[in-house]
């Protein structure tokens, strides 16, 4: 009979060793999830509900916040039951399945992405070509035309320059808690920040969040 053997799981990669802090990292992922949860989903019901957020830019937060939840809820999920669990395992299906759909996830919202680039591109530089913004005579015109592209921007660069740091540094600084910490900032980090920087300065979507809130608390007194 021909020696053979397959391959049923795989172990990732432990936050911790002592039993302390693989609880303390079991609480510190709920945390997360829950607010990637709470946050992504106030933007999904305030786009939803009001039809005054029915334009293309909203419907690309949409978009974003929908990649977000599935992209985080492939990956933390996981690692929480992990830590809560002392194990390390994972099956090989669950392995492969999880790779699939984090894959398929991030490049749409990576595509998501460069589309939004583009619309703030459009919103910015065609009508307004940036030599017109700066001979604004008022600093704060400047101000207001140059931010509705800030917050993109900051998205944009928290999501490549961790990828580019995963999987483009040289090999001599290469490290498993490096790989570890680097991989949970791009795959965890960005469906977290994502829903405060597109929502912190824009009025329409506060806006449709109070009046989503005032209208739960006149139904339930």
């Amino acid at each position: 009979m021909p020696n053979s053997s397959s391959v049923t799981e795989f172990l990732l990669l432990a936050f911790a060793d002592t039993r302390e802090l693989q609880l303390l990292h079991f609480g510190l992922f709920l945390g997360i999830y829950l607010a990637a949860l709470l946050g992504n989903g106030l933007i999904l019901t305030a786009v939803a509900c009001d039809h005054r957020l029915h334009t293309p830019m909203y419907f690309f937060l949409l978009n974003l916040a929908l990649l977000d939840l599935g992209s985080i809820s492939t990956t933390l999920p996981k690692a929480m039951a992990n830590s809560l669990w002392d194990t390390r395992a994972i099956s090989y299906q669950g392995c492969a399945t999880q790779v699939l759909f984090l894959v398929f996830l991030v490049g749409a919202e990576y595509c998501l992405l460069t589309v939004m680039a583009y619309d703030r591109y459009v919103a910015i530089c065609k009508p307004l070509i940036f030599r017109a913004v700066l001979r604004m005579p008022s600093e704060q015109g400047q101000q207001k035309a140059f931010s509705m592209c800030l917050p993109h921007l900051a998205v944009i660069s928290l999501t490549v320059i961790t990828a580019m740091v995963a999987y483009l540094k040289p090999p001599s600084i290469s490290s498993l808690s490096l790989d570890l910490v680097v991989s949970f900032l791009y795959s965890v980090l960005p469906p977290i920040v994502n829903p405060l920087i597109y929502s912190m300065r824009n009025k329409e979507l506060k806006d449709a969040l109070w009046k989503l809130f005032g209208h739960l608390l006149l139904q339930h007194p």
